[in-house]
């Protein structure tokens, strides 16, 4: 495989392998939910463990943070050396993880579990979303929405597996998740082949020439910057809510654990829906105007959300999913066009990047609401999308394509 040549103008003559992007998807689904047990059970743990709010927050970091430091350098060697059976081992890794999560009966099992998941995770994302690429046909945001949704509906679905499995049935009922992880080594073990055919096909044609960046190394700072503190605004926030959501609705509404689940599922449900939305918008209407949208467009529900009755949490969380998911396909993307050549590189970063800060301002979070309380938590963290407006740094599209003529913004 070549990955010089994957730009939209290069990528025009091939075909979009939707079978190959509905699988990655689906792997991501298996991925994702597999990933999202551990959170799923939190309310279980800690009280079975009597683990504090800070406790919570370094499980949710231990699995993240290996993802952050990781995916970078999984996503660079596979630039470097691509391994089409890599997603394939990366679920046995997920999958080892799963056993030791179920069976794990003090808060250091649980950490070690948490990073061996986090490890798999590390390996899958990158590679992942440089198949997604690869079978795009030039569709980037459609393809790259694609494969994302799945991760999300497998995140969303982690809490209907908390409130009808988990929790009802006991920790130990985590391994039954283990058949999941083995279809999901088979469907990758599939896409490892098309991977390989793919790669002998490419070898026999002439290589494109690498596209040099258009910007300066200042400029490129300033724009990864600019990235990361959207990212930072973004995922603190739904990191936040996947962490905390239960928490916040047993304290505030008396809810019960598998009903607070329920709320939990329908925010993680518009957070798919509007991953899926995102990618293709951002296609026909430019990168950028998409998330300016996202990210400043969800600050009237989050500062609304800590103040409202149930419904009005509900239906404030919902509309905060769908808007500030949206940004996340076209961010990928973009951060893809500032550095031709390195899809694996920049995918690991911005992945790394957005799990390891999410994770962190987790740990973070738990730590203040052992001191103020989870509900003060909440109203803080609302103003983050306000860093929505920072967006205006970014290159523009004529930037980027000088040779082309900017179509949107």
């Amino acid at each position: 495989m070549t990955t010089a040549s994957n730009t939209p103008a290069s990528m025009t003559g091939q075909q979009t392998t939707l079978a190959i992007i509905l699988a990655v998807s689906g792997a991501h689904l298996l991925n994702d939910l597999l990933q999202f047990l551990l959170p799923a059970l939190y309310p279980l743990l800690k009280e079975n463990y009597e683990l504090n709010y800070l406790q919570i927050g370094l499980l949710t970091l231990g699995q993240q943070i290996t993802a952050c430091l990781l995916q970078p350098l999984f996503g660079l060697r596979g630039d470097l050396k691509p391994k089409p059976y890599s997603l394939a081992v990366s679920l046995v890794i997920v999958s080892v993880g799963i056993v030791g999560l179920a069976f794990a009966n003090q808060f250091m099992w649980l950490f070690l579990a948490a990073v061996v998941m986090g490890t798999g995770s590390a390996i899958f994302h990158p590679e992942a979303s440089r198949v997604a690429r690869m079978a795009s046909g030039g569709k980037l945001g459609f393809a790259q929405s694609l494969f994302q949704v799945g991760g999300n509906l497998g995140t969303a679905l982690g809490p209907l597996a908390a409130a009808m499995i988990l929790i009802p049935m006991g920790q130990t009922t985590t391994a039954w998740f283990l058949i999941l992880g083995c279809a999901g080594v088979a469907l990758l073990t599939y896409v490892g082949r098309w991977f390989v055919e793919h790669q002998r096909q490419a070898a026999s044609r002439p290589a494109a020439a690498i596209k040099k960046p258009a910007l300066s190394r200042n400029r490129l700072i300033v724009a990864f910057a600019v990235i990361g503190a959207l990212l930072l605004s973004k995922f603190i926030y739904i990191e936040g809510l996947k962490t905390y959501y239960a928490f916040f609705l047993m304290e505030k509404f008396g809810l019960s654990a598998p009903d607070a689940q329920i709320y939990l599922f329908l925010f993680l449900g518009s957070v798919a829906a509007g991953t899926f939305i995102g990618g293709p918008i951002g296609d026909r209407y430019g990168r950028l105007s998409v998330i300016w949208v996202s990210i400043l467009g969800a600050l009237p529900f989050t500062l609304l959300m800590p103040y409202l009755d149930l419904t009005g949490t509900a239906v404030m969380s919902i509309l905060t999913g769908l808007v500030l998911s949206s940004a996340f396909s076209a961010m990928v993307v973009y951060a893809q066009e500032l550095v031709p050549g390195k899809v694996g590189m920049i995918a690991g970063f911005v992945f790394g990047f957005a799990f390891g800060i999410g994770a962190l301002g987790a740990a973070a979070m738990g730590a203040v609401a052992d001191w103020i309380g989870i509900i003060p938590v909440f109203q803080i963290c609302a103003f983050l999308p306000a860093l929505g407006i920072l967006t205006i740094l970014l290159p523009k599209t004529a930037e980027l394509h000088p040779e082309q003529k900017e179509k949107l913004a």
